[in-house]
C-alpha cells in the first residue's frame, strides 16, 4: 500500500481562453477552451497521507494558506469515501474522512506569475493524492477533481491538445502530442514576481463588473470551433488568429472591469509588437497572454530561432522558456510504509 506518491504535471496553455465561471457550480467554465500541454515545464508534487492532523501544502518552500486548498481536499475525501478501491486499499482505516495530506510541490518555472502554475499544480496534486491512497482513478475522474482547485487544471491532467467545454465537469484530450510535433511555444518571461491579482479574483471581477463580459462569452464558442478546426489541419496561422482574438477579447473584459485590471508591462507590449513585425515578414509568431505579464508566442520549430532573436532584440532583459506539446500526468516510483 502506498502512503506516499510523486506526480508530475505540465502547465496547460489555453490557446482559446477559459475566462469566467458559471455561477451554479465549482469552477464550471462559462466558456470553452482549447489548450496545449507545455512539455518541458513541470510541477513536481509529493503527497504523504496521515491519519489525523491537518492538511498542509508547501509550494517552492512556502507554506500555503489552508483556505486555498480546503475545497479541494474536502472533495477529495468525499471522492475517496465513494470509491470502492479506496475502501479495499485502506480497509483498516476506521474513518477515511479523517485522513490528511502533507504536500510538497515545486515548479521549474515562475510560480503565480502568469504561466498557468495553478493548472499544473492542482493536476499534480490530484494525481499525487489519489496515488498515495491507492485510488484507481480514471483520467476523467482526476480531471474533475483537479478542476475543483483550478478550472484550467482539468486540462493539465491530459497531454497534447485538450478541450474543456463550457459547462463541462472534466476536460478531454483532442489530440496526442504527436499530432503536431513541430509546434513550439516560446514563453517570454518579462517579470518573475507574483502577479498583483490572482486569476480567480480577476476572473470574478471581470464577470461581475465588465459590461463586455456577456459579449465575450457569446463570441468564445466561435473562437473555440475555429481553433479546433485549425488544430485539426495543423494550420498555424488560422490557430494563431483565433488565439490572438481570444486573448485580446479576454483582456478587454479585464480592462473594462471596475476597477480595471492591467497585467501588461511595457515589455509585454514590446513583445506583442515584435510578434506583429515577425508576421509581417511571413514568420509564424502568434502571441497570447494569460492573467499575467508574460507573453507566449505560438510558432513552429523552423521559425523558433528567428522569433527568439527578434524578441531578444526588442526586450533584452527577457528570459525565454521553450515548450513542446507535452504529456499528461507522470508518476515517479515512491513508496513508504
Amino acid at each position: 500500500m502506498n502512503r506516499r506518491a510523486i506526480c508530475i504535471a505540465s502547465p496547460s496553455l489555453a490557446l482559446v481562453k477559459y475566462w469566467g465561471k458559471q455561477p451554479d457550480g465549482v469552477n464550471i467554465p462559462a466558456t470553452s477552451s482549447l489548450a496545449v500541454s507545455l512539455g518541458g515545464l513541470d510541477t513536481m508534487t509529493m503527497c504523504e497521507v496521515n491519519e489525523g492532523g491537518r492538511d498542509r501544502v508547501e509550494i517552492d518552500g512556502e507554506v500555503q494558506p489552508e483556505s486555498r486548498f480546503a475545497l479541494f481536499f474536502e472533495n477529495l475525501r468525499s471522492f475517496m469515501c465513494r470509491t470502492l478501491e479506496f475502501s479495499e486499499t485502506l480497509s483498516h482505516t476506521k474513518d477515511p474522512a479523517a485522513l490528511r495530506f502533507e504536500v510538497t510541490s515545486s515548479n521549474n518555472f515562475p510560480t503565480a506569475a502568469g504561466i498557468a502554475s495553478s493548472s499544473s499544480g492542482f493536476a499534480a496534486l490530484a494525481g499525487a493524492c489519489a496515488a498515495a491512497v491507492g485510488l484507481s482513478s480514471t483520467e476523467d475522474e482526476l480531471s474533475a477533481l483537479a478542476r475543483v482547485g483550478s478550472g484550467s487544471a482539468a486540462r493539465s491532467v491530459f497531454g497534447g491538445f485538450v478541450g474543456l467545454s463550457a459547462g463541462a465537469m472534466h476536460a478531454r484530450q483532442l489530440y496526442p502530442p504527436q499530432h503536431w510535433p513541430q509546434l513550439r511555444v516560446l514563453i517570454v518571461v518579462v517579470r518573475r514576481e507574483q502577479k498583483p491579482w490572482t486569476s480567480r479574483d480577476a476572473m470574478e471581477s471581470s464577470r461581475n463588473s465588465s459590461p463586455f463580459y456577456p459579449a465575450w462569452v457569446d463570441s468564445s464558442e466561435r473562437e473555440y470551433e475555429q481553433g479546433v478546426a485549425a488544430l485539426e489541419r495543423r494550420d498555424i496561422n488560422a490557430l494563431g488568429e483565433a488565439a490572438r482574438r481570444s486573448y485580446l477579447r479576454m483582456f478587454g473584459t479585464m480592462l473594462s472591469a471596475d476597477p480595471p485590471i492591467l497585467y501588461w508591462t511595457p515589455q509585454s507590449v514590446e513583445v506583442i509588437r515584435a510578434a506583429a513585425e515577425l508576421r509581417s515578414h511571413g514568420i509564424a509568431a502568434w502571441e497570447t497572454m494569460d492573467a499575467g505579464p508574460q507573453v507566449k508566442i505560438i510558432t513552429l520549430s523552423s521559425d523558433l530561432e528567428a522569433v527568439r532573436k527578434l524578441v531578444a532584440q526588442a526586450v533584452p532583459a527577457a528570459e525565454f522558456l521553450v515548450a513542446v506539446p507535452g504529456s499528461g500526468l507522470r508518476y515517479e516510483p515512491e513508496t513508504a510504509s
